[in-house]
């Protein structure tokens, strides 16, 4: 058995960045709760587009495939040797940036992983070597640092935000997260902090975390219900949402207006959302882990309630007014998270589907979104199920197939860069991956997925 884990600051001393690259070319922020006080937060920014139809991947009249998916894609490595990553996102210059929960930003730059910064607030988590004992205390839990965006308009503004866990006594559980940005152009990058969303509920799981910017160049931030399932569809507390927010902070002018909300709130009545994207028309679309499987992709909508922490079956949402899920896995689990509506052309198999990492069933899931009393895809291998019951979201059928199953391990997050390209991470180095075969030398990896 392997002893004592380090700390993140004794693993950053000790090991350094570890990440071996092979071949990749003043707003007023609110926290939750009743009063709302005023927190220091970012500086002015230009703020969010007004126009749909420029946001870059914009396609109203997309149509869901009615093939496979699974049309001989194969994988290629990018970045080994990471540790712990946790999101990427890519810059519309083509930088990408890469968070890893241990309490690093990475950019990958001319075939280089760097450390941009080092949140020093960042509670401490590790990652195991392989060939140790792993488990869900060996790393330090689900906390740490998490989601990364980059603003739509870098270079020019030169942000780059991150989702982190911190410690803070007067929290329910010891601690918040946060969502705070970067100028990553300083010399002295962690010294630019500003935040830009605070006092997130948080605990050592169902911390959310991911983050990106959509349509109309809106910040979306998923949060998990830290602890407090009763309070998820509370809308003057931040647990258990999804937030819509402009690049400094402040809510989307958009957003719904609640009866003693946050006007942050976009949806309520979330269990632990890890994953937001949006279809070609702006819809947007988030995944979710459940308890005990159940897991859901739920399409949003402004001011809707998920349902938790009441509904997870049928017979909960059944008679509701709570949204309901167009994928609900029941009693299997795919833990799913960060995902994209793939819009791209560099794999055709998997354009104009939903593609999203899958920790604990260690794959990648391919969801079709099909319209009702269309064609659809063929249920032809990849463990492919339908989600067509009459409790689901009545707007889309989907079909799902499973790749890749324990070929990469825990999948934590599939996303399209500005090339069209898809690309991918694992969290084999968390301790929880399941088999003897993870985490492996190269662990854990960034992927880029080809088209065979």
């Amino acid at each position: 058995m392997r002893g004592p884990s380090p700390t993140r600051r004794e693993l950053l001393a000790a090991l350094g960045t570890g990440a071996t690259a092979t071949g990749l070319a003043g707003c007023t922020g609110y926290v939750g709760g009743d009063t709302r006080t005023p927190t220091a937060t970012a500086t002015a920014t230009p703020e969010a587009s007004d126009e749909l139809e420029s946001w870059s991947r914009y396609g109203p009249d997309w149509e869901a495939p009615t093939d496979s998916p699974l049309q001989g894609v194969s994988f290629e490595p990018i970045v080994t040797k990471l540790k712990v990553p946790w999101d990427f996102a890519f810059a519309p210059n083509d930088d990408l940036f890469v968070t890893e929960r241990v309490g690093r930003i990475l950019r990958v730059e001319n075939g280089v992983a760097d450390v941009v910064a080092e949140p020093e607030a960042v509670v401490d988590a590790s990652a195991i070597d392989p060939g140790d004992e792993g488990g869900w205390w060996s790393t330090g839990g689900e906390d740490g640092l998490l989601g990364v965006a980059v603003h739509p308009a870098y270079p020019d503004q030169p942000y780059v935000y991150a989702y982190y866990t911190y410690r803070d006594e007067e929290a329910p559980a010891g601690q918040y997260n946060r969502v705070v940005r970067y100028d990553v152009t300083a010399e002295d990058v962690a010294g630019t902090e500003e935040i830009v969303v605070d006092e997130i509920p948080a605990e050592q799981y169902h911390n959310g975390g991911r983050l990106a910017f959509g349509p109309r160049d809106y910040l979306w931030v998923t949060c998990g219900d830290g602890g407090q399932p009763e309070k998820s569809t509370d809308p003057s507390f931040l647990g258990g949402k999804v937030l819509r927010v402009q690049p400094s902070g402040e809510a989307a002018p958009e957003n719904p207006e609640w009866d003693g909300g946050d006007p942050r709130v976009f949806t309520i009545g979330h269990r632990n959302p890890q994953g937001v994207t949006w279809l070609p028309d702006g819809t947007p679309v988030v995944t979710e882990h459940g308890p005990g499987g159940r897991d859901e992709v739920n399409v949003l909508e402004a001011g809707a309630n998920y349902g938790w922490p009441d509904a997870r079956r049928a017979d909960g949402y059944r008679g509701t007014d709570f949204h309901r899920p167009v994928v609900n896995t029941g009693n299997r689990t795919w833990a799913p998270t960060g995902c994209v509506f793939y819009t791209g052309d560099a794999v055709p198999a998997w354009r104009n589907r939903l593609m999203i990492g899958a920790l604990r069933g260690q794959h990648v899931n391919a969801v079709t979104l099909s319209p009702p009393e269309t064609d659809l895809p063929p249920m032809d291998g990849g463990d492919a199920r339908r989600f067509d019951a009459d409790w689901l979201d009545p707007r889309f059928v989907a079909t799902s197939h499973k790749l890749f199953r324990n070929e990469l391990g825990r999948v934590r997050c599939i996303g399209q860069g500005p090339d069209g390209n898809a690309y991918g991470i694992t969290s084999n180095r968390d301790g929880r991956a399941e088999g003897e075969a993870f985490p492996r030398e190269e662990d854990d990896v960034l992927v880029r997925f080809v088209q065979n």
